[in-house]
This record gives C-alpha cells, structure tokens and sequence, in this order.
C-alpha cells in the first residue's frame, strides 16, 4: 500500500515543489495551515506528516502535538529556515520523529529520513502486535518489558518465526525457553501442524533414541509393540528438543545425520524414513564450553544453532520486575479472590534488590506465595517467601523519600517505575546513557520516561 504524505506549508511554491518531488513514492496531499492539516488528518489515514515551523496561525510544533495526540499518530518530521538546537529540542518535546533545516534541504536526504522513520514507526507497530499476539497464546510473564535485552528477543521471534530456520534458545533455567520455542512455532509456516517437545534430560542415553526415533517390535527388550518416535510425532510440524546439551555422544550422532539429511531409521528397522520437521532446541548450558570440553559435538552445534536466541536473566532487567509482579499479582488475586491493589514499598524493594536465581519461574511463585499469605490489601514483606524476604538490602533514600510524601508506604506501578529512574540517575551522577544501561532499556525509552514523570532535571524528585 502506497504511504500517505501530507505536506504543510504555507508558501504555494514549497508546497509544489515538494508534491512534484514525492507524487511518484506517495500518496501526497498538501495543506497551507494547520487548520487545513488537521481537516485532512480526519479523513486520511495520513502516514508521514511534513510540516514547516512558521506559518500563519499556529505553527508546525502545535499541528506535530495534535497530530501526535491521535489514536495512530502519523511520522511527523518539521522544517524550518530558523534552524537552531532550541528549536530541534522544542520539536522532539512535542513528538517529532526528525528535523530538517530548509537551508540545506536536499530531497534525495528527506526522503530517505521519511524511509526511515516509516520503517522505525512500523518495526515499533509490529512488535505491539507481535506482543499482544504472544500475550494472548502464551501468558504475559516472558513478553513483558521494556529492557533491551528482551526487546531483542522480541525483534528476533517476529524476524525467525516465519522462516525455516533452525534455532537454538540459551537462557538460565526459569528465563522462559520453552514459552519462546512455542511462539516461534505459533508465528511459523508450520502452526497448524503440532509441536512436540522432548526433555533431552529426563531420559537415560538408553531410551533417548527410542524416544525420538521410535522402534520397531522386538528391537530391544521391553519393545513388545511397534512405537511412533517424536520425530515422526512431529511430521508436519516442530520438533523441540529441550536441553539439548544433555545428549550422549551416540544420539549426537543420531541426530546430526537428522538435521543434516533429514532422514532417519526406527531402532529394529533398515527402512529410512524423511522428517519434515523445524528443529527448535534449549540449553541452560554454555555449548561452546561443552564443545572445547570434546562433550558435544561441533558440527552438530552448528547444526543447531543457526539462529540464537539468547533470554537473559532476570537479574539483568530489574526495570522489568515491577511490571512482571504487577501482572502475576492481578493473576492470582484473580485465582484466589483476593482484593489486592499493590506491592508496599518495602515489599517491592526487596523485589528489585534480590538476585531470582529462579528468574521469571521463582518470581512467578513467589508472587503467588504472597498472594496466598496476604493479609492486607497490599504485598507486605512478611508475604514473601523467607528467601526474598531475608535477603539484607539497603533501602533506597528515594523510597524513604516517597513512603514520607505518600504517607501510606505504598507504591503504584507507575511510582515504582519513576523511583527506579530516580535511583539509577543517582547512581550513574545523572548521566542518563550509564543510567539507561542500568536499567536494562534504550536511552530513547529512558528519555521518554523523564518526560512522562517530568524528571527532566535529573535531580528531580
């Protein structure tokens, strides 16, 4: 579909000039005011506006914060002979996506920043769609959050989903492994066929082959009847193989012949069978290190890993905690007919200061421990369990700060957020790149987070 372009200008010659230069690439409408833009934004599904500053009336910086107002804000990108820094800031302040002076305007340059933002508001759609798609099949515990890490993981599923690559997911145990192969599967050609999964550590070397390849009867003793292996199961569909790094070297052998060739032999039988599987596997374990170690084979390590994906822990986005517990909170106040509203301070800062060995899995339960044992309508730290509970912190000045000023010692999530913000640019002496760092988002997100909190003066609070 060919994007919408509408061009504000108040002189004609810009106006046309501008037309002539995009008609062939865009949809172009053109408005001399922002009285006549906004006419055109209620009947236009308007993908990019470009506007200049000065014009009669109201100017450019009001028709970017109304058109940003809407329910689908276009690209906004502003022009102005009246180049200046204050001017740039003023303009990302309202909600534009880039700014141009007119006095070095080449076409060939705006365009491709249009390109570019186009691109940039799409990706960003669809990962929103792509999230709320996850959210829906798969619970919300992995597909929460704004840190970089999971960001990226994001990115990664809706890129591999529709392919046929062959992935390997990394994460400590608790990260949500099995819930990513899941979405990959979902978001794949193969959806309507089935996933089955195989626990490479819940079987002994010995029934690990049978298990995935099948037999025929009398193969071995014990095999009194022929059995579909999970390969076969999966025809059609994926096949998951979960801690894969637990795999004895003769099944590796097995199995690097399957993804090599994709084809395969019961145990008991000479007739070779195809696999029209996707392979997805896991691991909790460094297959580099095992592979230097001569545990696991090289080849197949390259045969499985194709594309990584890597989850990290829970340790490594703090920022996401808050939204985490939030959402296991309304889960099981739900399940257990509890009325609660929050997390106190102190509770929720001993959410963020312990380690989760466990990750989003000992989160998870913890929440629903204390859901169990609340006795008020709040998280209280004697609803924890003794490990989190236990854990020796330091609370934070900032929440000493804000449990005076509220009175009551409780947090909303939104308080939580701004409290983690405040503290992080405390630490980092306002430097808000080692800030965004810390807690595990962009400096974009961070930025907007200022604003949204109005901690535009970081020592604000």
């Amino acid at each position: 579909m060919t994007p919408i372009l509408l061009i504000v200008d108040d002189e004609k010659s810009t106006r046309d000039g501008l037309r002539a230069a995009f008609e062939e690439k865009f949809d172009v409408y053109v408005a001399a005011d922002v009285a006549g833009a906004l006419q055109i934004l209620e009947s236009e599904a308007v993908d990019v506006v470009l506007t200049d500053l000065r014009m009669a009336g109201e100017d450019g910086l009001a028709l970017i914060r109304k058109a940003k107002s809407r329910a689908k804000p276009p690209v906004c990108i502003l022009m102005t002979a009246y180049g200046s820094e204050d001017v740039a800031v003023s303009a990302m302040k309202e909600g534009a996506d880039d700014y141009i002076s007119k006095g070095r305007l080449q076409i060939d340059e705006l365009e491709l920043r249009i390109q570019r933002a186009l691109r940039r508001t799409r990706l960003e759609t669809e990962n929103e769609l792509l999230q709320q798609r996850l959210e829906k099949r798969f619970g919300m515990e992995n597909f929460i959050g704004e840190a970089a890490g999971m960001r990226e993981v994001f990115e990664k599923i809706q890129q591999i989903g529709p392919s046929t690559a062959t992935v390997l997911i990394t994460g400590e145990s608790g990260t949500g492994k099995e819930l990513v192969a899941k979405a990959i599967h979902q978001l794949s050609r193969r959806s309507r066929g089935p996933m089955i999964t195989v626990n490479c550590a819940a079987l002994p070397a010995t029934l690990l082959e049978a298990e995935l390849f099948g037999h025929e009867k009398g193969a071995f003793t014990g095999a009194h009847e022929k059995r579909q292996g999970r390969v076969e199961q999966a025809q059609g569909g994926t096949l998951f193989l979960d801690e894969i790094g637990e795999i004895d070297a003769t099944t590796q052998v097995k199995l690097l012949r399957l993804l090599g060739e994709r084809t395969y032999e019961r145990l008991g039988s000479s007739k070779t069978q195809s696999a029209d599987v996707r392979f997805l596997s896991a691991t909790n374990k460094d297959l580099r290190t095992l592979v230097n170690e001569g545990r696991f084979r090289e080849d197949l390590f390259f045969r499985i890993a194709v594309v990584p994906i890597h989850l990290p822990p829970l340790r490594d986005r703090v920022s996401d905690i808050p939204l985490l517990a939030s959402a296991f909170l309304k889960e099981f106040a739900r399940d257990n007919e509890k009325q609660l509203s929050g997390f106190s301070t102190e509770a929720l800062d001993l959410l963020l200061k312990y380690r989760w060995p466990g990750n989003v899995r000992e989160l998870r339960a913890t929440i629903e421990h204390a859901v169990v044992l609340s006795r008020t309508t709040v998280i209280e730290p004697r609803d924890l369990p003794p490990q989190v509970r236990d854990h020796k912190v330091e609370v934070m000045e900032s929440n000493r700060q804000t449990n005076h000023a509220i009175g009551s010692g409780r947090l909303s999530l939104k308080e939580a957020e701004r409290q983690l913000v405040i503290h992080a640019l405390t630490e980092t002496s306002g430097n808000r790149t080692e800030a965004a760092k810390k807690l595990g988002v962009s400096r974009r997100t961070l930025h907007r987070k200022l604003h949204e909190f109005g901690l535009q003066d970081p020592k604000t609070h």
